[in-house]
């Protein structure tokens, strides 16, 4: 199929279908295999992802976001009911872990999003 022009595709729609993990062009068929490998093409409509790289962006994207949830409910829950130190170890590592793995994939389909509507390949130019 013809892909979208990128003066036309919409940016939002792209980053919000990105974050929900499927096709920035259509809506339908799923941008990621497995875990984090973009599929080749959207199966619904023919889009090509396979040849996008996001790199290093979702991880940061990814350590952005958890730090700022979690640091602040550290502090928090530490000024308001001072716990002991294996309550802390018991549960901001399991917190932080859960987050980052919930949150890696959807940073990747949102950075996919991005790169779609903008019209980027995500490879460097040689």
């Amino acid at each position: 199929m013809t892909s979208i022009p990128v003066e036309k595709r919409s940016k939002l729609s792209a980053v919000l279908r990105g974050l929900m993990q499927t096709c920035p062009a259509c809506g339908r068929g799923r941008l990621l295999h497995r875990y984090l490998k973009p599929v080749d093409h959207c199966t619904a409509c023919g889009e090509r992802y396979g040849h996008m790289r996001a790199d290093d962006a979702p991880p940061w994207m990814t350590i952005l976001i958890v730090g700022h949830i979690v640091v602040p409910l550290l502090l928090s829950v530490e000024q308001a009911y001072h716990p002991e130190a294996w309550v802390h170890f018991a549960i901001w590592p399991a917190l932080t872990l859960a987050l980052t793995l919930a949150l890696l994939p959807r940073c990747k389909g949102v950075v996919l999003g991005v790169m779609w509507a903008n019209g980027m390949s995500g490879g460097e130019p040689r």
